[in-house]
Formats: structure tokens, sequence, C-alpha cells
């Protein structure tokens, strides 16, 4: 069986810019038998996540995530639909995801790689496994009920940053039913900032690229930030972090600022902010969803319950075809995405 695949074409250096071209699609012959244990899936959708932007690089930088490989197939988050098995609990017509799916339009895959997903959950778009019923809905939620410290009815004010993305998007949202008292968002631009307020119920944002960012900041929160949800780091970070009050906490989520340059993660910070984190006592611990394993499970229904009760509006942006992996990736990590970014590889 023909089928089509996107390898990677060539590494953008760990100071570059990822392009589009960094991927190229070419076919390959998948075999024709499944062996035991095996299942043929179809995939159905892609994600492309910031953290992918390491894996480009010779060295990722940490021991969790492996480099993807020069002319071999790229992986990630993925989700699909069974069309043979030889697993024992896995059926035809199951829906699968897995955090190790390659960018191929029908794989084979080891089965107990994947894991079998109930569509009622996210209330039938599939799509949401890969984004507020899934990883980045988990890495919002456990990051703030194990980084974030609110307490309800304590006038906690929080800042998002990133705050139209996949995660900061649902960070925002969870941080108001945890019980923070006003969130605001920065971002990059005047329609997400308005979407953040207008659907998202964050109570103010800043658009960073055309507003005084500290200004601003002292306005709209003149109580002090309490919890900082961290998704970009750099200036903006550095400025969020001078206003933080005694005893606050940053949730290190991402620094996607600093991805295209060679600097450990997380990335020092400047050593006037960094007296002022330790003056002020502000916690910045690094925040790895992956060891937090035993809270999937209630998490992933907690973000369900919030979705169907309307509680949690999700935003997505979506890209048809595995021949847009490279320019959705491209897009991504350059702030061209509301909310999740997905590829649609087929219906």
């Amino acid at each position: 069986m023909i089928v089509q695949r996107v390898v990677l074409n060539s590494r953008p250096g760990k100071n570059g810019n990822p392009v589009a071209e960094n991927f190229r699609m070419e076919e390959v012959n998948l075999p024709d038998n499944v062996s035991e244990g095996q299942v043929l899936v179809r995939t159905l959708y892609l994600s492309v996540d910031p953290y992918m932007r390491c894996r480009m690089n010779e060295d990722t930088g940490t021991d969790y995530i492996i480099p993807w490989q020069l002319s071999q197939v790229v992986d990630g988050g993925g989700i699909g639909i069974i069309e043979e098995s030889k697993h024992a609990n896995l059926t035809k017509g199951d829906f699968v995801t897995s955090f190790y799916w390659p960018w191929q339009t029908k794989v084979i895959l080891d089965g107990n790689i994947c894991e079998k997903v109930d569509p009622q959950l996210a209330d039938g778009h599939l799509s949401y496994f890969l984004g507020a019923i899934g990883m980045p809905g988990l890495t919002s939620l456990i990051g703030i009920q194990e980084k974030g410290h609110i307490t309800a009815g304590s006038n906690q004010t929080m800042v998002v940053s990133g705050a139209a993305g996949a995660c900061g998007s649902l960070a925002g949202q969870i941080g108001h039913l945890l019980g923070c008292s006003r969130v605001v968002g920065i971002c990059g631009k005047q329609e997400k900032c308005l979407l953040l307020t207008s659907e998202l119920g964050f109570d103010a944002a800043i658009n960073y690229k055309k507003e005084n960012v500290p200004e601003k900041l002292h306005e709209l929160c003149p109580a002090g930030v309490d919890v900082y949800f961290d998704n970009v780091g750099g200036d903006i970070s550095d400025t969020v972090i001078s206003q933080m009050n005694q005893n606050s906490h940053i949730i290190l989520c991402g620094q996607i600022s600093q991805y295209n340059k060679d600097v450990p993660y997380p990335p020092p910070l400047p050593p006037a902010i960094e007296a002022i984190q330790k003056e002020r006592n502000i916690t910045r611990e690094r925040f790895l969803v992956l060891n937090y394993k035993d809270k999937f499970e209630p998490g992933i229904l907690q973000l369900s319950q919030w979705l169907k009760e309307g509680k949690l509006k999700i935003k997505e942006t979506m890209i048809n075809g595995l021949e847009n992996m490279g320019a959705a990736f491209q897009s991504m990590m350059t702030g061209g995405n509301t909310g999740k970014q997905i590829v649609c590889i087929s219906k």
C-alpha cells in the first residue's frame, strides 16, 4: 500500500527560525501484513506544538524528548481510526491517539502506544483530544493546580502570556474556574485580544506589539500579579515578574520566544529580574506535565465536564492536508494560530 508521509528535510540550526521547507513530503510503501500486537490506522488529525522546535535540533537539550532524524518520518501527537487490528484490546473502528504518531496518511502502530478515546468526552470533536481534552488541556489544568496555588475567594490576579495559544487560551479560563478573581491575557494581535475578552472570559487583554506592556499591566493589575502562567519567556516575562507580589507563583509552561536560541531550558532570568524573584520569594519551578500521569484521568474528566457544561470554550486553527504540515508548524511558531493548531489529514 502506498502512503504519503512527511520527513525532516533539513534542520534550521539551533538559532534559526523553522520554515516549511525544513519538511518534505514523500511516498512510501506500507507493508501489507499487520503483525501480532499491531494496528493499521488511518490518520485523522495531527498536532503541531511549540515543544517540537527542539526536536528539530540534533540535540533537544532534554532527556525526555528525542530529536527527529534527517530524512526520517516526523512524529508527534495524532489521532486516527483503526482499520485493522491484531491487538487484543483494540478493534476495527476504534478511535485511538498517541504521542508518537508518524506524520503519514496511514500507519502501522504498536497497539501498546495507542490509547483508545471515547468521542463523547470531547463532545464528538475528535481533534479536541490533541488540545483541550489532551496534553495542552492537562498541561494548563495540572500546571495551575500544582504550581499556581490558587485559593478561591482570596482575590488573586492571574496573568497569562501567549494567551491566545493552545495552552494560554485554556489557562485563563481554568484560572477563573479554579477561583482567580481577575485574569489578564497578553498576546500579539488586536483580534486575539478581542477574542480573549469577548469569548473566553478574560477580564482584560494587552497587545504587546502595540501597547506599553509595563504601563498597561500596572493599570490592569492594580493589586499586582499573584499567578503568572508563562508561555513565552523573554522580555514579556521579565516585565510581568517585575510586577509580581510577595510569595507569588510562576507556572512555567513554555518559553516560545527562546526556542530558536541556543539557551538552556528554562532560560536564566536577567540578574535584575532574578533579584526581584528572590527578594519577593516568587516560585519559578520547571513544570513537566509527564511527571503527573496519575492526574491525567481525573484531569481529562474535569476538562470534559467543563466543556459539556459550556464553561470551557475551545478554539482551534485547522489546516487541511498532510502537505501543509510544515506550513502549519511555521505558522504556529510565529503566532499565526488562535487556540490549538491542528492539521486535518482525513475525515
